[in-house]
């Protein structure tokens, strides 16, 4: 059933609706277990130490949302492509981000809010992670029917190899990350591991401290590395432990997925002050469409400096506070939460402000006690594709997996007929609410895959 688009805003509230619901899950709904078995897991890794990892409530989006979202990840790579961005964001960035041997990058994550209005882009990472932990939920859950994005993600390793320009099929990968024993994700690395391996690739989980670099390539303790899926935080190799791969990267003996180049191109949060900045956008010649676009789904984000600073103290309760190299909401503030001491740290420091932007939310019962989190929701893109989208529940400042009820949960999309539906059933009935099991015959929710 159609819709015309003056009710498109409607139906988003319909959908809200439907997050603020703390009983509304999908007829086939299965919530998440911390079971090690049934999530893949190893014996073992301690599910108990990641029971937040998972929330046990879907999250609901509209179709106009998910595409909405699509829309715009897809102009900015556009944008991005372009010889002048290039070489806006590339002039100040440190020389290995100037080292490019074809590699796109793995699991770009545009993290978005649904609040009030279209969505609106908080920031863009180049080494998300999650990924194959919400594809594992959501085939779990029911939330899927299919393999096809663990198909995407072999594929997009493969396609990785190939842009790289690696002689003969990809057979070798190394997962590098400090300690990765210690790391909260560390289960998706055994994953990775168990999936690659189905597909003929060899995967050692490293510390950048166990690679050797030799005259014929980059090693584990027996394995010559043809690729690296680059976990690491340091996003332009300066620590000294990752010299062997900083070196093997320039080479080009390795191909480095993601890299600093990606980083430096997309990650950096002063690339949002770009992408916002609708004048600069016109003077390069990028289409109206396109500036009218970003302009309603990216949040305006300006430089802290000295000279804004003023400016910037007085109107603060209307900012998020955002270290320019940051990554995990480390060191991020909310403007109504700063204090004269910690501004003098932000100005001294390399930050960008950024119009604050109200996440979504989403009603859940907790033991029984209704309670409602914060939400944002992270599209995990390659080659300008959206591959999966999921949310994080949580509550608090920022995102976190501390939350009880809270953590990764797959995004339900909820078409225009199912929206319209809901709305006459309900327009006749306010007394008898429609059960799921009748919405979702009638309409159409679907998981995004």
């Amino acid at each position: 059933m159609a819709i015309h688009e003056s009710n498109r805003d409607h139906h988003v509230n319909i959908v809200s609706s439907l997050n603020d619901d703390t009983a509304f899950v999908t007829p086939h709904w299965q919530p998440p277990s911390m079971d090690a078995e049934a999530l893949g897991f190893p014996n073992s890794i301690e599910a108990d130490a990641r029971e937040h990892l998972l929330a046990r409530f879907p999250y609901f989006a509209s179709r106009l949302q998910i595409s909405t979202m699509a829309d715009a990840i897809h102009a900015i790579e556009a944008v991005a492509s372009t010889p002048a961005y290039q070489r806006h964001v590339l002039r100040d960035a440190p020389d290995i981000a100037h080292v490019q041997h074809g590699s796109l990058g793995v699991f770009f994550g545009y993290d978005f809010h649904l609040g009030d209005g279209p969505p609106q882009l908080i920031e863009i990472n180049t080494n998300a992670g999650g990924g194959l932990i919400n594809a594992t939920f959501t085939k779990n859950a029911r939330a899927t029917r299919s393999n096809e994005i663990e198909d995407l993600f072999v594929n997009m390793f493969h396609h990785e190899w190939a842009c790289h320009g690696g002689d003969g099929p990809l057979r070798s990968m190394a997962i590098v990350d400090v300690t990765p024993t210690a790391q909260y994700l560390y289960p998706e690395f055994i994953l990775f591991r168990r999936l690659m391996a189905r597909h003929g690739v060899r995967v050692d989980i490293v510390d950048p401290g166990q690679l050797e670099l030799r005259a014929d390539g980059l090693w584990t303790s027996d394995m010559r590395v043809q690729m690296v899926y680059n976990r690491l935080t340091d996003f332009y190799l300066e620590d000294p432990g990752n010299a062997p791969l900083r070196e093997a990267h320039v080479r080009g003996q390795i191909a480095l997925t993601p890299h600093p180049r990606a980083h430096a191109t997309f990650a950096n949060k002063k690339a949002m002050t770009v992408l916002s900045d609708t004048s600069l956008l016109t003077s390069w010649g990028i289409a109206e469409s396109t500036r009218r676009l970003l302009s309603t789904t990216i949040p305006r984000t300006v430089l802290v400096t000295r000279d804004t600073a003023e400016e910037l103290w007085a109107h603060r309760r209307l900012y998020f506070f955002k270290p320019a190299l940051g990554y995990g909401s480390k060191g991020t503030y909310r403007g109504d939460k700063l204090t004269r001491r910690v501004w003098e740290d932000i100005l001294n420091g390399d930050y960008v402000a950024q119009l604050f932007a109200r996440p979504g939310s989403r009603k859940i019962l907790v033991d029984g006690v209704p309670q409602e989190l914060k939400v944002d929701v992270r599209n995990y893109v390659y080659n300008r594709q959206v591959q999966l989208i999921a949310a994080r529940m949580f509550q608090g400042q920022t995102t976190n997996f501390r939350t009880p009820g809270g953590g990764f949960t797959p995004v339900l999309g909820v078409d225009d007929a199912a929206a319209s539906f809901l709305e006459l059933s309900t327009s006749h009935s306010a007394r008898q609410p429609v059960s799921a099991r009748d919405f979702f015959n009638h309409g159409s929710a679907f998981p995004f895959s």
